[in-house]
């Protein structure tokens, strides 16, 4: 009788163990798959609205005067971060943005000779709690640092305006400031004349240690890549 136990009792252990193997192979699976769910896609131009006929319209040729001027953020934009971690082994993309922006640019002829934004970086949100919390504490101190900024320290010169709904894409180059820290930083945007806004989307390349960021990884569990991206989709309407 006692071999039969031990023999039953070693069956049951071999189980316990391996439906616990299961249990941390699969848990992190489903909660990444199924519960958090698919990362947002990355941010880009919105799909034009503008009916084929208004793209036939006369008033889409644009002139170098009637843009001159401030064109403000207006609704609808957003700013935020993607960035690649593990957990327990299973990739994920973490993506939290915020639609609380300010800032504007200022078009001259055919250039956009200024430009600065500010974005309040105690409201960006993910799909998780947690990771929020992290963000707001010891990875972006947002108590200390509620803010990020930009401001355009070369213009962008246009070529020449194009017309509505047609999208090109410029280098623009300024003033990055994040976690207290200011760089100059390079990058591509595309931009889109839509009726009587003015689109822009795109990125910037962020390697934590030079904003002196911590990494996000935390505590074994979530591990990340040393950089993420900061990406970005605009909307300005003329002052």
């Amino acid at each position: 009788m006692a071999a039969t136990f031990m023999r039953h009792w070693k069956r049951w252990l071999a189980l316990g163990i391996g439906g616990l193997a299961l249990l941390l192979l699969a848990g992190p699976y489903v909660y990444i798959h199924f519960v958090e769910g698919t990362a947002p896609p990355p941010l880009v131009l919105a799909t034009p609205s503008a009916t084929p006929a208004a793209a036939s319209s006369p008033a889409t040729t644009l002139s170098a005067s009637a843009d001159a001027g401030t064109w403000n953020v207006a609704t609808g934009s957003l700013v935020g971060y993607r960035v690649k971690e593990v957990l327990f082994e299973q990739s994920n993309v973490a993506v939290g943005r915020t639609g609380e922006i300010t800032g504007s640019i200022t078009v001259d002829g055919t250039k956009v000779a200024a430009g600065s934004f500010t974005v309040d970086m105690t409201t960006v949100t993910s799909d998780e709690s947690r990771r929020d919390g992290q963000f707001n504490g010891r990875i972006m101190e947002t108590g200390t640092f509620p803010t990020a900024t930009f401001k355009l320290t070369q213009p962008i010169d246009l070529g020449s305006i194009p017309a509505v709904g047609v999208q090109k894409t410029f280098q623009a180059t300024g003033d990055l400031t994040l976690h207290g820290v200011t760089k100059t930083v390079t990058f591509q945007l595309t931009a889109r004349h839509a009726a009587s806004t003015i689109q822009v989307a795109g990125s910037i390349p962020i390697t934590f240690a030079d904003w002196n960021i911590g990494n996000p990884s935390f505590g074994g569990v979530v591990t990340t890549e040393e950089h993420g991206v900061l990406e970005f989709a605009l909307n300005f309407t003329q002052a």
